[in-house]
């Protein structure tokens, strides 16, 4: 058995060398055929020199490719997995908050036969109001995706050659790793981990990738609230419709009085503001339909020791050429 770490950096040149030595310890104890596949997406700190040391020092177990500019985590990971030659992968993170530790873990049961083993952490140590919310979205979004997506389960978790060759057969453009995970299905475990502190460096996770994050994770997986656009305006033309009916009445019964101010504008902005929604997640739809359209690679490679044949074997025509400009 040969076993994949996929790791996808983004200005970890901090934390590369101690990721990489604590990884490596763990792999030497358990005495697995290994590599570990770095995928730099466009840092512009050291980590691509680091990544260049690791593979002169690592020779053979070692392998990297380096982006042309920042393409997001998403491109990362997909180009680490079609890297990937093991007969099973581990996705983790750079920063040491996924534990190298619990590889061992993973290993056993996924020789137990199962094709997805995920690590989940608890949320010790992170701020009440973020828990809350998060927990909040969780509840929600699952009552509208297809898929499951549970609070505190992320990227860090072992895949199956069967489950990551499922995984590089889905060909959109606009990636949600989360649900893909999910909407593949398999044999899949959960166990819980305590959340590890970061060890250097800033989070990349700020409010606003958050919330986009958030937001994707709700277009990527249903088409309800397009529905729900619908349920909406019936919702509101039934409300004009008894509106109508009482200022009918009330002019019958009392006369003809001059309508509220107040109303009028309340009412005039309401709908516009629900309009702007509707418009905006109809907007959202549309230029996913565009994006997928065009068909552009996901990432472009300008540097790597990757073989050609790795990144090519399961990408679309449009990822095969890209792969196929990769420098040597």
């Amino acid at each position: 058995m040969k076993l994949s770490i996929v790791v996808p950096c983004y200005n970890e040149e901090a934390v590369l060398a101690r990721f990489d030595e604590a990884v490596r310890a763990v792999l030497a104890r358990l005495g697995v055929a290994h590599e570990l596949c770095y995928v730099d997406d466009g840092s512009t700190d050291g980590t691509l020199a680091r990544l260049r040391g690791l593979a002169q020092q690592h020779r053979g177990t070692t392998r990297y490719l380096s982006f042309s500019r920042n393409f997001g985590k998403e491109p990362a990971m997909l180009a680490g997995l079609r890297a990937a030659t093991g007969d099973a992968v581990i996705l983790m993170d750079a920063d040491l908050q996924h534990p190298p530790d619990l590889i061992e873990k993973m290993l056993d049961l996924y020789q137990l036969g199962h094709d997805q083993v995920v690590a989940r952490r608890s949320r010790d140590g992170e701020r009440r109001l973020r828990s809350a919310l998060s927990r909040c979205y969780y509840r929600a979004v699952n009552t509208w995706v297809d898929v499951e997506l549970a609070d505190g389960v992320g990227d860090f978790r072992l895949l199956s050659r069967k489950a990551v060759d499922a995984l590089l057969a889905l060909p959109e453009y606009n990636r949600f790793s989360k649900g893909l995970f999910s909407w593949i299905g398999f044999d899949t475990v959960t166990f819980d981990y305590r959340n590890a502190v970061r060890e250097a460096g800033e989070t990349k996770w700020r409010l606003g990738a958050l919330v986009n994050y958030g937001i994707d994770g709700m277009l990527s997986f249903n088409s309800r609230p397009l529905r729900l656009a619908i349920y909406a305006g019936l919702g509101l033309a039934g409300l004009a419709a008894l509106y109508t009916l009482w200022i009918v009445a009330a002019a019958v019964v009392g006369g003809v009085t001059a309508p509220g101010y107040v109303t009028l504008v309340a009412i005039i902005v309401g709908l516009g503001g629900l309009q702007m929604v509707m418009l905006g997640l109809i907007g959202e739809y549309i230029g996913r339909i565009y994006h997928e359209a065009k068909r552009r690679p996901h990432y472009l490679v300008k540097e790597g020791n990757a073989a050609e044949a790795a990144l090519s074997a399961a990408a679309g025509p449009a990822d095969a050429a890209t792969a196929g400009s990769q420098a040597g």
